[in-house]
């Protein structure tokens, strides 16, 4: 169980939900691991608490603040001495409803957490990859099937994670024609059973997946292992849908 052994990941909204699976993953992978949330703050001492503070720390931070991405980033750097993989998994689902009623405001805040906090991350990461860890490391944006296929009824949280996935796509081709050993790859879930899934349309939501079942955060927490790992030398720029074959 050492498949990323001496690997030290940022991983946003690391706390809760996918977030907590891709850390547990990571952490019985023997990564150290560097956890963020906005408002959870007991969440991440939770965390802390369970992995134990040699192996993981909590930063409290708003992605879309770009000091709190500095912060972050030397913090990481003071704990672990460098920083090899990013996962920029934290996001909200925004407001709902058709685009012409949806507010400025509320679009704004989405497209700032869900897609200018990636940028941010990457940003960041990529300045300490290539200061800290030889110019060598793994990014990995958290997108969803809606950044693949629209949601009618979530224009910005469409919109951010189809960005997501762009913004993946433009990074990667970047650093790889510039050569640098960094590779960017988005991960696309499905349904996957967390809190933010409401109960009461939960059977109405299993019907639609052929698999007939919803994910687990763990299955993100596996694919993520892959793409952070050695083993994805040759992945980049790539897209991974894990959604029981909803999209098949």
């Amino acid at each position: 169980m050492d498949r990323l052994k001496d690997k030290v990941a940022l991983i946003t909204g690391g706390v809760a939900g996918i977030g907590l699976g891709i850390a547990e993953c990571y952490i019985r992978e023997g990564a150290k691991v560097v956890l963020t949330a906005n408002h959870n703050v007991d969440g991440g001492k939770k965390a802390v608490e369970k992995f134990g503070d040699d192996k993981s720390l909590f930063v409290q931070m708003n992605v879309a603040d770009e000091g709190d991405w500095q912060d972050t980033i030397q913090k990481t750097i003071d704990k672990f001495g460098k920083l090899d993989i990013l996962v920029n998994n934290a996001g909200v689902g925004g407001v709902n409803g058709p685009v012409e009623s949806l507010s400025l405001k509320d679009w704004q805040q989405t497209i700032d957490i869900n897609l200018t906090g990636n940028f941010l991350g990457e940003k960041y990461a990529i300045q300490a990859m290539k200061k800290y860890s030889n110019a060598k490391g793994s990014i990995i944006n958290i997108s969803s099937v809606a950044g693949l296929v629209g949601l009618p009824l979530s224009p910005a949280y469409s919109a951010s994670k189809g960005g997501t996935r762009l913004l993946t796509h433009a990074t990667a081709l970047s650093l790889a024609q510039q050569k640098v050993d960094i590779r960017v790859n988005s991960v696309h879930p499905g349904w996957i059973a967390t809190d933010i899934v409401p109960k009461e349309y939960e059977k109405q939501i299993v019907s639609t997946i052929p698999v007939g079942h919803m994910g687990e955060p763990v299955d993100i927490g596996e694919i993520c292992i892959y793409l952070g790992s050695d083993e994805s030398k040759f992945a980049n720029g790539s897209e991974f849908v894990i959604d029981g074959a909803q999209r098949a």
